[in-house]
Order: C-alpha cells, then sequence, then structure tokens
C-alpha cells in the first residue's frame, strides 16, 4: 500500500501528550524527571507538532494523583492555563485540553474554554471525559464516585448548558458606537435560564462568542452512553481501538448513531489512539522498543492492569494468558469500559501472555513497531477501510520520538496523498472542516 494516489479525505493527526511520554519508563530516559511540569518541555513539543501540521495538541488530564507515591510521570498542570501557554508559542496547531464533567461546573469551564478560544484566535477545543477514578471524587468532596450512567447523564446535560452559554451572544453584539454611546446590543446578549437535573445556570456568558462561534467538542468514551453522548454532540471522538475490525465495529456504529440525530456523519471525526515505535529498519525498531521493555517494572504494571480489566493482580500470571473467564462484564464495572474491551480484545485476537500485553502499552492503544512505511501501511489501511478518520498520536518518549515521527512517516503519508502539506487556514474548525455554527439564539424569533 505505498503508491501514491489522491483522496477526498485526509487524515486529522493529534499528538497526545501524557507526561514524559505514553511508556511508563520514559522519564527515566529523560535528564530532568521534573521536565513534566516545566512549560517549555510542552512548548518544544507544541512546536514540533505544528512543523508536521498535526491538527491538535491533545492534553490529557488527571484529578488526583494515579498513585502514593507516583511510579511515573503524568499530565499534572492545569490544561486550560498550560494550553494559553502554548497558544502565544505556537501560530496554527489546535489546542485540546481534557476536562471531566464530573468535577466541573459548566459556567466555570465554558469560560475558561471560551477565553482559550479567544487568546488562541480560535484553536480550541475541550475534550469531555467523566472520570472513572474514585480518588479523584474524594478531592472533590465525594464521599465515592457517582455510578456509571449517573455520570453520563451529567455529561448530557453539561454539554447542552456548555452550548448554550457559547451561544448566547449573537455575532454582532458588540456594536462600539460612539456617536450614540452604545457598547453593546443588549436584544444579542441572552440569559439561558438552563433548570435541570444537575444545573440551574442563569446566563449569559461573560464574554462575546470566540473565533470558532464556540470551541470544538472533543469525546472520550466507548461505552454504550459514551457512544450516545459522541454521537450527539460531539465534533471528534478520541477512542481505544486495538483491532481493526473493532475500530471499523466503532466507526460504523458512531457514525450511524449521527446520522439518526440528523447529523452529517463526515462531520464527527473518529481518532483512535495509535502508538507508532520508529526505527530507519524494522530491526532498528525492534531494538528500540527492546530497550523500552527492560525499563518495565511488572510488580507496578501487573496491579495496573488488573484494575483495567477488573481482576484481582493474583490472578495474572507474567507468561501465562489473561484469564478471559474472569474478566470483568462492564454492565457493574466502575473503571474505563472502553479500556477494558479494548485490552481484553486485543489479548484474546493476539493470544498474548500478560507480560507481552503489558510491553504493548498496557494494551490500552493500537502499537506498531516498524518502519516509517510499515508505520504509514498501518495508517493507510485503517483510514482508507474506514476504521479511522485520523489518529490520536500517542509517543513512547517526548519530545524524542514525536520527532522522529515528524521527520520519517510524515513525510510518507505526504507522499502518499493522505496528509496535508501545510495548512490552509489558521482555526482548528478550519483544519477539520468544520463550519462556525451560528447562535442557536440568532435563530429565535423574540415577539415584539
Amino acid at each position: 500500500m505505498t503508491v501514491s494516489r489522491h483522496h477526498t479525505r485526509t487524515l486529522h493527526l493529534n499528538v497526545n501528550v501524557t507526561g514524559s511520554g505514553r511508556h511508563p519508563g520514559a522519564w527515566q530516559l529523560q535528564d530532568d524527571p521534573n521536565l513534566f511540569v516545566d512549560v517549555d518541555f510542552y512548548t518544544n513539543i507544541a512546536r514540533i507538532a505544528e512543523r508536521g501540521t498535526f491538527d491538535a495538541v491533545f492534553l490529557a488530564d488527571l484529578s488526583a494523583v494515579p498513585a502514593e507515591p507516583p511510579v511515573d510521570t503524568y499530565q499534572a498542570l492545569d490544561n486550560s492555563v498550560l494550553l494559553g501557554a502554548l497558544a502565544v508559542a505556537t501560530e496554527r496547531i489546535g489546542l485540546v485540553g481534557t476536562a471531566s464533567t464530573t468535577f466541573n461546573d459548566p459556567f466555570g469551564l465554558a469560560r475558561r474554554y471560551a477565553t482559550l478560544d479567544h487568546v488562541s484566535r480560535g484553536r480550541a477545543a475541550v475534550n469531555l471525559v467523566t472520570t472513572y477514578s474514585p480518588t479523584a471524587a474524594l478531592n472533590f468532596g465525594l464521599s465515592a464516585l457517582p455510578d456509571h450512567r449517573m455520570r453520563y447523564r451529567r455529561a448530557e446535560e453539561f454539554v447542552d448548558v456548555l452550548g448554550k452559554l457559547w451561544d448566547s451572544w449573537e455575532d454582532g453584539a458588540i456594536v462600539g458606537d460612539r456617536l450614540s454611546k452604545v457598547f453593546a446590543d443588549g436584544s444579542k446578549i441572552h440569559t439561558i435560564d438552563h433548570v435541570g437535573e444537575f444545573f440551574s445556570v442563569r446566563g449569559p456568558a461573560v464574554s462575546p462568542r470566540s473565533p470558532q462561534g464556540r470551541p470544538l467538542i472533543v469525546q472520550a468514551g466507548s461505552s454504550e452512553p459514551g457512544r450516545a453522548f459522541g454521537a450527539r454532540a460531539a465534533d471528534a471522538i478520541f477512542t481505544t481501538q486495538t483491532t481493526l475490525h473493532g475500530a471499523q465495529e466503532f466507526y460504523r456504529d458512531i457514525k450511524s448513531r449521527a446520522s439518526a440525530h440528523g447529523r452529517d456523519p463526515e462531520q464527527l471525526f473518529v481518532l483512535p489512539g495509535f502508538f507508532p515505535v520508529v526505527g530507519s529498519t524494522e530491526a532498528e525498531a525492534t531494538a528500540r522498543k527492546a530497550r523500552l521493555n527492560e525499563l518495565f517494572d511488572f510488580d507496578r504494571e501487573i496491579p495496573r492492569l488488573a484494575a483495567t480489566l477488573g481482576l484481582d493482580p493474583a490472578e495474572l500470571k507474567l507468561d501465562r494468558e489473561i484469564p478471559y473467564e474472569k474478566v470483568s462484564s462492564t454492565e457493574n464495572f466502575a473503571g474505563s469500559h472502553g479500556m477494558l474491551a479494548a485490552t481484553a480484545d486485543l489479548a484474546f485476537s493476539e493470544r498474548f501472555t500478560v507480560r507481552q500485553l503489558i510491553q504493548h502499552s498496557a494494551g490500552f492503544h493500537r502499537q506498531v513497531v516498524g518502519t516509517p512505511e510499515q508505520v504509514a501501511d498501518h495508517m493507510e489501511e485503517w483510514f482508507l477501510t474506514r476504521g479511522a478518520d485520523g489518529f490520536n498520536l500517542n509517543f513512547d518518549v517526548f519530545p524524542a520520538s514525536l520527532e522522529i515521527f515528524v521527520d520519517h512517516v510524515v513525510p510518507e503519508l505526504r507522499r502518499r496523498g493522505l496528509f496535508r502539506s501545510e495548512y490552509s487556514g489558521t482555526t482548528l474548525r478550519e483544519h477539520f472542516g468544520i463550519p462556525v455554527p451560528p447562535s442557536r439564539y440568532a435563530l429565535t424569533v423574540v415577539p415584539t
């Protein structure tokens, strides 16, 4: 699959930043363990990705320290503040921050991301998650994490309030007429008067509409409620898919659900996570992966994998397959349904031992170890067979692995006609080809 061709669709690529890198041992290969709280570290990543004409920098988020004490680095800084710094340091690349609908309020979050959209001149998006960490609940005054379906009911209402607030100023509300001393047209600024199960918000927003009309909505979740939520409300979906058949099923399902909501399915972008390990030869890539594998601490990784699968760590033996008959049903599972399903699917399809599964990035995302051409082959196959509209790219160690991808895989994707050679627009909506929506209030006829 290496013949150059023209495509009506082109890939969308984000860099998914998770501390020092996706590999748990990444911090051991860097000179300073404090890089994960260093703004220059993130600025360098954003500039490399922008040089590669990526759609966006995508920041994960945590609402609690992942272990006590932490065993590796993680996304510790507040996304909206960090992305504001990256907005000033870059010009075109989009800026996606993750935020929990369970532990935020919609008015405050709407304000932060509208501000980011203004500061970046139209490059902001928020990735909405419901959070499955019980420890996080304890940091927000809750004695326990709300159950899975309640978290999604709250998320559904949360995203509706966001949209109402972002639309509460019509375009043209700022008049600025010095002669008549009229700063703003009050008839174009609307209270939203929302009263629902979880929120009561009067509005309006305190700032006018942002350059994109409203920031883009990204959603990460593959459970039944997650699919329903994403198909209705999201512009892009970050999903965990480890096999092509699973990715294609998810893709078809999401596009079908979007159509059922009266949406254009081509305006909802499915972006599975993807973890390439690249070498100039296959042997070089394999050797790099082998060196990284030496950094795994299995005493720490087995409990993490067990939690993903809903198992007791004692049930996992390093050189045996996972006990499939004991893997938790998602019906009563408190963790990530998407990660559980994707990890179990990968382990079963590849007949991985626990050791092999852990070494495959704990199964969370599809990993390919190989040359730039081999990595591009995989991306092309998933893209052309409708398993993906693009990828949220994970890299083992930042910034080195991202730089290798930009310098060697991106040119191969461009040669095949799969990816842009330069930005054609300045906003994230323009990168995705999503038009600026009008304010919903501008469409409302107010009786005189």
